[in-house]
């Protein structure tokens, strides 16, 4: 994890979007939209670059979608 400024304010994306994930999947009570909102807060502290912090979002966006596209 970096401590760049700028690094700090690209890591809110997907923590920020994580969260609404979260809380979304708690309240509806819903699993993959909980466990993707959990991923997309956690991942950005192990990710070493841009490419790799856009990467996993969309490997992690694309496993939400299947999971809701399969019926979970």
């Amino acid at each position: 994890m970096s401590l760049d400024p700028t690094w700090l304010f690209l890591s809110l994306i997907p923590g920020g979007i994580g969260f609404v994930l979260f809380v979304y999947g708690k309240k509806q009570e819903r699993w993959p939209q909980l466990v993707a909102g959990l991923a997309f807060m956690a991942y950005p502290y192990f990710t070493p670059g841009l490419l790799a912090l856009a990467g996993v979002g969309v490997l992690i966006g694309a496993a939400l979608w299947t999971a809701i596209r399969l019926g979970w």
